[in-house]
Parts: C-alpha cells; sequence; structure tokens
C-alpha cells in the first residue's frame, strides 16, 4: 500500500483565532482562513487544518484533551487508495467522502483519512555546507546566513499519537497499512515508515494512560539544521514558549526544537532526517534523555561584550 506520509491533520480548537496566529507565526502559508478556521500548509501543500470544537462535519473528539480530529495520509495513486478501502472493509466502516477521499479509524479509534497525495514536488536547493577536506559547497563571497531568510516549512513530516494499547496499535498500522518498524523504544513505542517514504518514520506512538490519548506533537521538515534554529530564535522572539530543543535525536538523526501551542499539542520544527530502505534492521533502546537526544542546546537571549570599563576598574 504505498501511504506516502500525512497530508493533512485536521483540529477542532477551543481558540480560532489563536491558532491561526500561531500557525501563520510558525510559517504556514494561509491558503484558506477566516474567523471560522483554515487551511495552513507548507511548501508541498501539505498542511494543518483548523475549525471550532464545536463545528460541523468534524470527526468525533476522541473523549480526552486531544484536539487532533483526523490525519489525512496521501497515497501514490487510486490503486494504493482503492487497496486500502477494501483492506478495511473487512472488519470496519469505510465511508467515501465528496471529493474521492475515503475515511475510516484506526484500532484505537483515531478518524484516518486516506487520498491521492495532494503534495507538490520540490526542486529547492539543502543546506550547503564548507568543510576542510570537501569541496566548498558555498562559493567565495557567498555567506550562509541571513536576518532576512524566508523560514517556510517544506513539508509535514511525522505525527506522534499517545495510544493507550501500543502493541495493538503498531499491529494495525503494519499489519492493514504496511507500515514498518525502523526503531523502537523499549515498553514505550514504536518509529513507524510507510511504505511511500523513505524518512525514518511519520508515525511515532508513545504508550501512555488512556485519558492522554491523542496527539504529542507533529512536526514539518525544514531546509536545514541552519532554518530549525533560526525559525525557533524567532518563534521565541514572538512569544511562544520553547518546550524541548534545540537539539538533535538520537533515532531518525533529525534535528528538532519543539514549542507549547494552542493547539492542546506540542509543534516542532524538524530537519534531516535519516532515510532507510528495507535493509535496514530496526534498533531498540530504553527510552530516556540518553537515547532520545545526542546533544540538546539552550536557547538565551542574545548577548554580547562591549562597553567601557566600570568606573574605577583596574586593568590588568
Amino acid at each position: 500500500m504505498d501511504i506516502l506520509g500525512p497530508d493533512t491533520l485536521v483540529f477542532g480548537v477551543d481558540d480560532v483565532a489563536a491558532c491561526t496566529t500561531y500557525l501563520i507565526d510558525y510559517g504556514l502559508v494561509p491558503v484558506r482562513c477566516d474567523d471560522t478556521g483554515g487551511r495552513f500548509e507548507a511548501l508541498d501543500g501539505t498542511g494543518i487544518e483548523i475549525a471550532h470544537r464545536d463545528a460541523s462535519g468534524l470527526p468525533p473528539a476522541l473523549g480526552t484533551a486531544s484536539m487532533l480530529r483526523k490525519t489525512i495520509y496521501g497515497v501514490a495513486d487510486t490503486a494504493a487508495l482503492d487497496a486500502i478501502a477494501a483492506e478495511l472493509r473487512r472488519d470496519r466502516e469505510v465511508r467515501v467522502l465528496a471529493d474521492g477521499s475515503i475515511e475510516s479509524a484506526d484500532d484505537m479509534g483515531f478518524a484516518l483519512g486516506f487520498q491521492v497525495t495532494a503534495r507538490r514536488a520540490l526542486s529547492l536547493a539543502a543546506e550547503q555546507v564548507n568543510s576542510p577536506g570537501a569541496p566548498a559547497q558555498r562559493a567565495p563571497n557567498v555567506v550562509a546566513v541571513s536576518d532576512d531568510a524566508e523560514l517556510t516549512p517544506r513539508t509535514l513530516s511525522h505525527v506522534v499519537y499517545f495510544v493507550p494499547d501500543a502493541a495493538k496499535a503498531e499491529a494495525f498500522y503494519v499489519e492493514r497499512l504496511g507500515f514498518r518498524c525502523t526503531d523502537r523504544f523499549t515498553g514505550v513505542g514504536p518509529f513507524l515508515q510507510p511504505a511511500g517514504t523513505l524518512d525514518h518514520h511519520t508515525l511515532f506512538m508513545i504508550q501512555t494512560p488512556p485519558f492522554m490519548k491523542g496527539c504529542e506533537h507533529f512536526t514539518f521538515h525544514m531546509g536545514g539544521p541552519t532554518e530549525v534554529l533560526q525559525a525557533g530564535a524567532r518563534f521565541v522572539e514572538k512569544g511562544y514558549q520553547s518546550f524541548w530543543g534545540p537539539g538533535r535525536h538520537r533515532f531518525g538523526s533529525n534535528w528538532f526544537w519543539y514549542f507549547n501551542s494552542p493547539l492542546g499539542c506540542h509543534v516542532e520544527y524538524d530537519a534531516d532526517m535519516d532515510l532507510h530502505d528495507v535493509a535496514w534492521t530496526a534498533r531498540e533502546a530504553p527510552m530516556g534523555a540518553d537515547a532520545s537526544q545526542l546533544f540538546l542546546f539552550q536557547h538565551r537571549e542574545k548577548w554580547a561584550p562591549g562597553g567601557p570599563p566600570a568606573a574605577g576598574a583596574k586593568a590588568d
């Protein structure tokens, strides 16, 4: 089943105005936006949709504090869409929507959608690094950073679920939808990769008590680690609260910076995720700081020395 990854996450939120401002400040582009909600996209057309939690047409809430209402996966073609529909109809309802997409639910009750992907192909330069012993990637007099850099997320990377039964949740995605485990935190949950991408994961699940079920975070890929750090620094300067980061993960190797959000979950910037094919053997480790991060920075306000010596100070 040629699932590429998440195309759209749909949220039913308490404060539409606050979430609208947040997603625009994060860097997503509003393509349909008013006081009832809207859609906010990355460069490839993947994105986030929000509406008020009481809006008609939203899938039912999960019965917890989570505001996530639906994860919509993009698939390669109509053949993949038909195969998913046939597989899921063996034991659950599958609805065909007016736009030709299908809607169902996983074994934890998360609403799922599947559509022929709306992603636009990207042709963008990657971050360039000059390193001793290697050919220069940036020519002389080409600077690497700019205060005015445009920092638009490139694509929706992954979503993380809190689930009450990680083993049962994993079995659904692996056995029914063709995902595979690329790495695992012992007793916590798997990193899962669908067949249509080489990204280390598009879904990670964390075992929690049932009352926590929902979305822990989602993230978009940026163009490189500098963009993660610069976008995160701008976000802090706008008054948003850092939750974790900046740093770099061990499993997946992606750079990260997480923030609190009014969407009832954390929101991350990430970049430079590992790619894996079927030759990869999944690793396993206990979850903890040593396993989840290679290193962690601490953001601080800009600082520089300056000014004259204090009055009466003696020079050494």
